[in-house]
Order: structure tokens, then sequence, then C-alpha cells
């Protein structure tokens, strides 16, 4: 990968604005800056310190294209560790183009997606770990998913591996070692110290491996399905979850068709609500799709809602229901919700302690979803399926998919070295579990890295980052 070059890119998103921000970064990114900048002070960037801020205009000859406030940042004291410049101007977006491809012209080419990154990992300024955090920070839509991020960014994760790795390796040259004096039959390396550290390798791993099941749905979300049959109040429920008139209410059964979707942020978590086709037997082609979609979406749920009318449901035929559900979708958690309870008189209420009793209670609430009652129980309740403890921490979260299955293939090694520790296996076999469970390792953190990985990773980057 040749870092010869000098990139530009639009650092801000595309589009008008107050202002606009266009970087340069590699060897020749002052030089080639300071042909097309004319500082008020007359003082020429490159014989400035790094870190500094200077107003002048950018000219393309004799033609002025803006107004501009240029930063200076020298290598290796920069983003990318290479020389970088970024130049403020106005927002227009004919403004942004006439400069980006007057420095295009004056030798710089376009960056690639991801490729000031790239260039910071390449130049020992992050590692890939931490590299792929600056993607989530950007993605990030909540404070659970930003502050993960911001950790991995700043080499929580990265460091803890990192320290894990480097003991490992010390081991691992003393059992290598051993091998050159394999004829002495010497042993350099203690084995129960090593079995210790063995211990509790196994034992982080595997912490961080069940955090993936915390990371993963606080980066994407948690899927919610709203179920229960036609005219129960299903859409009322998602529009006063989303506070909004997202979903069309109405008294005809079978009104929602197909499925409707929207997010909402509780207690720094993103829930993504399905509102579903009402369940019922019907001749309707098109509510029959929609019917069939219901239960697809109720797969995919992490979390489903069954909404009942309080005033109209039987306990038995409730009881059936669900069952069904919990028999179907044993592992997904079940909210059971009885709606329009602001028309029941106190008697009718208390029958519904029948109902609580046939759930478990802490399941089980009691809502008015026209009039907003009840909702924010229902918003704790959710909030309480999501183990935030080790969040709250600052315990280490494993949020990406590559991450995890690195660290479920190095854990599989470790535990062949555990094996071979009590079995009393030679130590060129346990050499090779060692090597590999490194590999591993070195695969999070950026040590070992072929171009076609990166090449996956920063490709989902955006532009100018």
């Amino acid at each position: 990968m040749t870092q010869n070059d000098t990139i530009v890119a639009l650092a801000t998103p595309s589009g008008s604005g107050a202002i606009a921000v266009i970087r340069l970064s590699g060897t020749s990114a002052i030089v080639i800056a300071d042909k097309q900048f004319k500082s008020v002070s007359g003082k020429a960037l490159a014989n400035q310190k790094t870190h500094t801020i200077h107003l002048g205009h950018i000219v393309d000859g004799d033609k002025e294209l803006d107004e501009v406030l240029v930063s200076v940042f020298k290598n290796p004291n920069s983003y990318t560790g290479e020389d970088v410049v970024e130049i403020s101007c106005h927002g227009s977006t004919y403004i942004q183009q006439e400069i980006i491809q007057l420095f295009l012209r004056s030798g710089c080419r376009m960056a690639n997606a991801g490729e000031f990154t790239l260039r910071a990992f390449l130049n020992g300024k992050l590692d890939l770990s931490q590299a792929e955090a600056v993607a989530d920070v950007i993605a990030s839509d909540n404070e659970a998913s930003h502050k993960i991020a911001m950790q991995q960014m700043r080499g929580g994760f990265s460091s803890e591996i990192a320290k894990l790795r480097e003991e490992l390796m010390n081991f691992a040259s003393l059992i290598e070692l051993e091998l050159d004096f394999a004829e002495e039959d010497v042993e350099f390396a203690d084995r129960s110290a090593f079995k210790e550290l063995i211990d509790r390798i196994s034992f982080v791993l595997k912490r961080l491996i069940d955090s993936f099941a915390v990371g993963n749905v606080i980066k994407n979300g948690i899927p919610v399905a709203i179920v229960g049959e036609p005219n129960v109040g299903k859409s009322t429920l998602l529009n006063a979850l989303l506070n909004e008139e997202r979903a069309i209410v109405s008294d005809i059964a079978g009104t929602t068709r197909d499925t409707i979707e929207d997010e909402i942020v509780i207690d720094g978590v993103g829930f993504r609500f399905i509102d579903t086709a009402g369940i019922r037997d019907t001749e309707d082609v098109v509510e029959s799709i929609g019917i069939q979609k219901t239960f697809e979406k109720i797969a995919q749920a992490q979390v489903v809602i069954y909404l009942f009318e309080a005033s109209e449901k039987e306990l038995s035929k409730l009881q059936l229901e669900i069952e069904k559900i919990k028999n179907k979708y044993p592992q997904k958690p079940l909210v059971v919700i009885a709606n329009k309870v602001d028309q029941l008189n106190e008697v009718e209420l208390s029958k519904l302690d029948v109902i609580s009793s046939a759930v478990e209670k802490s399941h089980f609430l009691k809502i008015s979803a026209k009039h907003g009652e009840g909702v924010d129980s229902l918003k704790e309740t959710l909030s309480n399926f999501v183990n935030t403890g080790a969040l709250r921490n600052d315990e280490t979260i494993v949020t990406n998919t590559r991450h995890y299955d690195a660290l479920l293939k190095a854990f599989e090694e470790i535990q062949k070295v555990k094996y071979g520790l009590d079995s009393g296996l030679s130590g060129d076999l346990m050499a090779i579990d060692i090597r590999q469970a490194l590999f591993h390792f070195g695969e999070i953190t950026g040590e070992i890295t072929t171009d076609d990985l990166l090449g996956n990773i920063f490709a989902n980057f955006c532009i100018g980052k």
C-alpha cells in the first residue's frame, strides 16, 4: 500500500452548510496547500508551528475562491501520522468542489473510503480495533453505543488483548526454547505458572465472548415485535411509544396490512419497535401476507410484546395464546399487556390480577395506549431486559463481529493448550496451539493483517475519514 502520495477529501458531510472542512494528508500536504493559500499575515504554512490555525484565502491564480481558516498538523503529531492540512471554508457545495478540484490539479488525489484512518493505522497511530472503533463512534446513535465505541477507541479493548498476548508470547518463547534443548530434556517454562496464565486467559476470553450478546444489541438496537389480534391497539401503542402519529389508527379490524418500524432510545439503548398485522383467520389475500410477515418479525425480534384488549379477553383463551408464543419462541422475553384499561370499572380491573398470575408478574402490564397510561412502565420493563451493568462499570464490551469470531477461535486454541498441560503433552505439540492462539489475538489488534482484511474493514468507512 503506497503512502507516498497526498490525498484530499471533504471531511464533513456533503451538501450545503455553514462551513465545510477539506482535509489533505501526505508528504506534500503542506507544500501543496501553501501554493494555493495566501495568508493575511503573508507567512508560509511550511514555516508555521504544528497545531496552529491561519486566516487567509484560497486562490486559483488570480481568482479568489474563498476566505478560509487553515489548520496545520505536522508529522508525526497528526491524526494520520503524516503532514495534515485541514481547510475550513464556507459550506457552499460550489466552493467545496472548486477547492477540491484545485488541489486535485495541484498534485493530490481523492482519498479512498477510510483512507485517512487506514494511514493512521499503518503509521502506528491506532491499532486495528481502535481504527474500527472510529467508524463505530461516527455511527453511534445512542448513549450506550457511543460509550462502548469511545472506550474501544481509547484502547480499552485492545490493551486488554495486547496484555494477554504479551504474557502468552513470553511463555511461548520459553516453550520454543525448550524445543532447541529437546535432547537435554529441560523445562524453561514453569508449568504451574503457565497453567495459571492459561486459566486466567480462558476466564478473560469467556467474559469478552459473553459480552458480545450485550454489545451486539446495544450497537444494533433491540428489535421488539408488537403482536396480538386485530384492533387491540397495537398501532396506538406504537404511536404512544414514539410520541407521534407513526401508524394509522382505525376502528376497522385489519388496518395494518404490513409491518411498520421505528426506533426510540430508552436509558441510552436503542429499541426498534415493529407494529405487525393483527393475527386472525382471514380470507383477505393481502391481510394474509401481512399476518405471515408478523410471524417472520416475531422470529427476528429479541423481545415480543403480546397485546390484548382487557375488556374482551377470556382467561382460558389468553393462557392458550401465551403458551403458544412461549412454546414456539422459548428464548424470547415475552411482555403481556392488557390494553384499554381506562374502559374498565374497579371489578373488571381486579379480575386482571387473575390474569397476571398466569404470566410472570414482572412481564405483565396494564396500560391505556390511547391515553399514554402505563407506557413509562413498559419502557422500564424493556430497559430491564438489557444487562447494562457491565457498561455502567466500564467493563470491556465486544460489539464487533470480527473480534467476536477471533475471540472464539482464540478461546478454542487456549482450551487445546489447557488440555495439553493437563495431559502432559510435549512442548512441540502445545507450541502449535499457542501459535494459533497468538495469531487470532494478533488479528484483533492488527499485528497480523492482510490487504484483503484491511480493504474489507476500511471500505465501510465514509470518504474523508
